[in-house]
């Protein structure tokens, strides 16, 4: 009789404890930009989980996370790096790395996390288990100047790239060493590049130039072929407008033929060819894109625009290679993510303090969550994604 009164007793600590398990896959992380503060959120239940103060600048703050997606790296304007535990909702270590950073990445393996700064110039690496500093990468120009790093991704082969934006170059860092990184550079690639992106395969990787027309592709398959200059005499011609807000370059869209491009300054998204780089079609928008991403399927281009248009949303069909619908889900729309299989897309609406949810499919708005000043959405699915 007591053994079965005590396998009883097992079975319902076993379900007590089920109940209060959760799963990882499920989390995610809303930036609350101006409290200093995150939501840590649920994506299949829509819900806030937790709410995470005392993070810094997030002003242009980006996350990224550990491979077995339980801890999110948050990277703040003010040198921050925050390692936060998204299943005991709590900051289990941070640092002020530098004095003003503009994002990170995480190694292939998990193992280190890197932070691209303006000040110090150049790239730090961390232990993404301690935040230990392992090594440090200053951006020394060829004319021995230091220059603002910006565009910093993982890549395959246990490797990093980065844009220097003071000294117009592309470096390659392989960290299978981590104490000793090499570091392979290719200079001359334009002028002040400011942001840039990795293809979802890891091969190619895109920096955008302010300081002149055009784009700088780099194959990581074929490093020896160099930087090849793409869209170089797009808008050459056009009168120069005000920019508002720069276009975030990760959040760019690739499907299986094009690439889709934020215009910087103007109110076009561009089409671009994979196969060849040559610019395919430019598509009339509302204002100047931010923004530019594919539902995970590919089918749908979803923008978001600068002021004065930022509560407009846009969708480009990737068949049509058009406008399909414009609509507004509220004031400032500063940012999207898809669910992983794409059936819905959370909008942080910052002049709202609120999160919408939509169906992608019906365009319906099906829950809306609180969150104060919201300007970034993250889910834990972008720890087994390049590039993110």
């Amino acid at each position: 009789m007591k053994k079965i009164v005590s396998v009883f007793g097992l079975l319902f600590a076993l379900n007590v404890h089920a109940d209060d398990l959760r799963a990882t896959g499920d989390l995610g992380l809303v930036i609350e930009r101006e409290s200093n503060s995150a939501l840590i959120i649920n994506t299949t239940q829509p819900s806030r989980i937790a709410k995470i103060q005392g993070l810094g600048d997030l002003s242009h703050a980006s996350v990224v996370f550990s491979r077995d997606e339980r801890f999110a790296y948050v990277f703040g304007r003010d040198g921050g790096l925050s390692k936060i535990d998204l299943l005991e909702d709590e900051i289990t270590a941070r640092i002020i790395q530098g004095g003003n950073s503009i994002g990170g990445a995480i190694s292939q393996d998990g193992k280190i996390i890197a932070v691209s700064n303006y000040q110090p110039a150049g790239v730090k690496l961390f232990s993404a288990n301690t935040l230990e500093l392992i090594a440090e990468i200053p951006a020394i120009d060829a004319k021995g100047q230091l220059s603002k790093t910006v565009g910093l991704v993982d890549a395959p082969n246990q490797k990093f790239v980065v844009s220097l934006f003071d000294a117009g170059e592309i470096w390659v860092i392989d960290v299978k060493n981590p104490k000793s990184p090499r570091i392979e550079k290719f200079t001359n690639i334009g002028k002040q590049p400011y942001d840039a992106l990795i293809s979802p395969d890891g091969r190619y990787y895109i920096a955008g130039l302010f300081g002149e027309k055009g784009l700088a592709l780099l194959d990581l398959w074929h490093p020896e072929l160099g930087i090849k200059r793409i869209l170089a005499n797009y808008g050459k011609d056009n009168e120069q407008l005000p920019v508002y807000k720069m276009p975030h370059f990760e959040g760019w869209a690739m499907t299986s033929d094009y690439v889709f491009v934020p215009a910087v300054g103007r109110h076009e998204v561009l089409v671009v060819d994979k196969k060849t780089w040559q610019l395919v079609k430019t598509i009339p928008v509302v204002g100047q894109p931010v923004f530019v991403m594919a539902r995970p399927d590919g089918r749908q281009i979803w923008v978001n625009f600068a002021m004065p248009d930022n509560s407009q949303i846009q969708i480009i069909d990737a068949n049509s290679l058009a406008v399909s619908n414009t609509f507004s889900a509220g004031k400032a729309a500063l940012h999207f993510e898809f669910t992983p299989r794409g059936e819905q897309v959370w909008i942080a609406l910052r002049d709202d303090n609120a999160v919408a949810i939509y169906d992608t499919d019906t365009l319906k708005e099906v829950a809306r969550l609180p969150a104060e000043k919201p300007n970034g959405i993250f889910f834990s699915a972008r720890a087994h994604r390049i590039g993110m």
